[in-house]
C-alpha cells in the first residue's frame, strides 16, 4: 500500500523551529520530485516548498524562503522540511505529496496534479 505519512508539527512558539518529515512506504520515493504544501484556516492552499529526486533542485516561497529547508534521505525514503524562525502566519496544515512523474521541482511544479498525498501535520505558532 503507498502511504505518505507526515509527522513532526506541533505548538511552537514564534520564532521557534520545527522539522517536519514526510516518510514514503509501498514505493520509492527517491525517484520523484517532492513538495510541500500547507493550508491555512479558510485560505487556499499553498506550495511552499520541493525538492528534485537529484536533491540538487530546490524551491521556496517567498514567505519562507531564508527561514525553511526542505532536505531528503532517499535511503530512508524520507523528505524533511526544517523550519526555522517561525511566525504566527506559518500556522497551517502541512502536507506532502509527489506525483510518479519525472517532472523538475520549481514554481509550477505545484500546480500539476500529485498521485499521492499524506494525511497532513498540524504546525500551531502561537505565543
Amino acid at each position: 500500500q503507498v502511504q505518505l505519512v507526515e509527522s513532526g508539527g506541533g505548538l511552537v512558539q514564534p520564532g521557534g523551529s520545527l522539522r517536519l518529515s514526510c516518510a514514503a512506504s509501498g514505493f520509492t520515493l527517491g525517484h520523484y520530485t517532492v513538495g510541500w504544501f500547507r493550508q491555512a484556516p479558510g485560505k487556499e492552499r499553498e506550495g511552499v516548498s520541493c525538492i528534485s529526486s537529484s536533491i540538487s533542485n530546490t524551491y521556496y516561497a517567498d514567505s519562507v524562503m531564508g527561514r525553511f529547508t526542505i532536505s531528503r534521505d532517499n535511503a530512508k525514503n524520507t523528505v524533511y522540511l526544517q523550519m526555522n524562525n517561525l511566525k504566527p502566519e506559518d500556522t497551517a496544515e502541512y502536507y506532502c505529496a509527489t506525483a510518479r512523474v519525472l517532472r523538475s521541482c520549481g514554481r509550477t511544479w505545484f500546480y500539476y496534479g500529485m498521485d499521492y498525498w499524506g494525511k497532513g501535520t498540524l504546525v500551531n505558532v502561537s505565543s
